[in-house]
């Protein structure tokens, strides 16, 4: 994704909800959300404005787009592959999104954010069954294996991650975790209900079928 330079806690002000993009920090009393839950800019202390139609459906994508990290094009192209899949669309998307490797390492705890995780997968620090792969959107299957490379598993950072993985709302259940080793399996393909943020995908369907 191209770098995003700005204040992060603002895209979460702008939603109106928090998106979990800088770690730690987003479960703290310091999380921007918390302390200021209007929009950012001059005028966004007075009111949120009221949106409808077009514009809720709109704010919907934003979010998810945010959550993920992906930019517009990457966004579109993941919702046509849905479309085109067996299933509903709008719970196809979110588990392909689901599904990318720097969410599975974000998800098993190896780093706090999505950010960090894409760093440790394009920076070649990410096995898949034993194979490096530095690409952040290549899609994880069922029975594939996550790991780190040797040189990182020291590392402090990456360690207080996987140690407060359970005060992030814990690794999911669609993926298994060996703390030890710092390497997970892919149990299954995430299902709707693994997904825990307040994400409405019916209005990115309806956003994209105009």
């Amino acid at each position: 994704m191209a770098r995003y330079r700005e204040a992060k806690c603002r895209l979460c002000r702008r939603e109106g909800t928090k998106l979990f993009l800088k770690g730690e920090r987003c479960f703290r009393d310091t999380c921007a959300v918390e302390k200021r839950s209007f929009p950012p800019g001059q005028h966004g202390h007075n009111h949120r404005p009221k949106t409808v139609g077009y514009g809720v459906q709109l704010r919907e994508k934003q979010k998810v787009k945010r959550i993920y990290r992906v930019l517009e094009n990457q966004f579109a192209n993941y919702f046509s592959k849905a479309d085109s899949m067996k299933g509903i669309t709008g719970e196809t998307l979110l588990m392909l999104l689901e599904s990318r490797l720097d969410n599975v390492v974000f998800r098993l705890g190896f780093a706090a954010s999505r950010d960090l995780a894409r760093q440790l997968v394009t920076h070649g620090h990410v096995l898949v069954n034993d194979k490096k792969v530095d690409i952040a959107s290549a899609q994880v299957k069922q029975g594939d294996v996550v790991a780190l490379r040797e040189s990182v598993k020291k590392n402090q950072q990456v360690l207080d991650s996987v140690g407060s993985v359970g005060g992030r709302g814990g690794v999911p259940a669609w993926l298994d975790l060996n703390a030890d080793a710092l390497k997970g399996t892919v149990l299954s393909l995430p299902k709707r209900e693994d997904i825990q943020m307040p994400i409405d995908e019916q209005l990115i369907v309806e956003l994209y079928s105009k």
